[in-house]
């Protein structure tokens, strides 16, 4: 398994535990709350500089990814889609917009391989399909900056 992929395991259990906890994304509680899940569960120290970006990135622009993702979900609100799931495309929907050497359909391949290992069998499909959507309606202007 590559070291991305292991970033972008590293940062779907991170965000899962952070939404499930209700957390906020203050910088500065993040930080903190990054390096004690780090030490509680053995973190790779070569994939946590890259899961790290991630974090911090999805964090940053977290309204805006669920609004895009939302919008491209008919009749799911984020806020209803099953925690893994969601991470997973917030995870994806990050690296289309916003990392200049993470093509989309890497991305969204990454995604999918990752579903297979720690979503429902079903979620597939339903991650692909929003993916797809937020790649073919993606603004030019706020791409990767």
């Amino acid at each position: 398994m590559g070291l991305q992929r292991k970033s972008r395991e590293l940062t779907l259990q991170f965000l899962f535990s952070h939404d499930f906890k209700e957390r906020s994304c203050v910088p500065e509680d993040l930080q903190a709350e990054l390096d004690e899940f780090c030490d509680c569960f053995e973190a790779s120290q070569k994939s946590l500089p890259y899961a790290r970006h991630l974090i911090q990135g999805i964090c940053l622009h977290l309204d805006e990814i669920d609004t895009l993702i939302s919008s491209h979900s008919h009749n799911w609100r984020v806020k209803r889609m099953a925690l893994v799931d969601r991470n997973i495309l917030r995870i994806a929907t990050y690296e289309m917009l916003y990392v200049d050497d993470a093509p989309a359909t890497v991305a969204i391949n990454e995604a999918l391989e990752v579903a297979k290992r720690y979503a429902d069998p079903d979620s597939a499909g339903f991650i692909n399909g929003i993916l797809d959507a937020v790649n073919q309606g993606k603004d030019p202007d706020n791409q990767k900056s």
